[in-house]
């Protein structure tokens, strides 16, 4: 059985303002992310939730949806207001949205 959807939005739709969450692995963060979004691994998430950035809502972005979908359902039930970015940081890279990489390498999306 599962849940009511979690909501989500196109990476159209997000703010270039937004607080957005990166929940994938240290390795995939390293290659490429958002410049401006807060790294928070989902398998470390329910140790860190009080790390999380303190904005409604927050957009939580992972490779391609997946990841990031099941951390929004988390953060509902928690009362948190989280939203999905549809597609991920493969769809946010495709719509021409910058991404950097840790150490000034070119930044790729793994």
């Amino acid at each position: 059985m599962t849940g009511p959807a979690a909501p989500a939005v196109s990476v159209a739709q997000v703010p270039a303002d937004a607080a957005l969450l990166d929940v994938r692995e240290s390795d995939e963060w390293a290659a490429g992310h958002a410049p401006t979004a807060t790294h928070l691994p989902m398998s470390e998430l329910t140790g860190r939730i009080d790390e999380l950035p303190d904005e409604d809502p927050l957009y939580v972005v992972c490779r391609s949806g997946g990841r990031s979908a099941r951390v929004v359902a988390y953060l509902a039930g928690q009362g948190y207001p989280a939203v999905n970015v549809e597609g991920g940081m493969l769809a946010w890279a495709g719509q021409g949205r910058e991404v950097v990489a840790d150490g000034g390498a070119e930044p790729q999306i793994v």
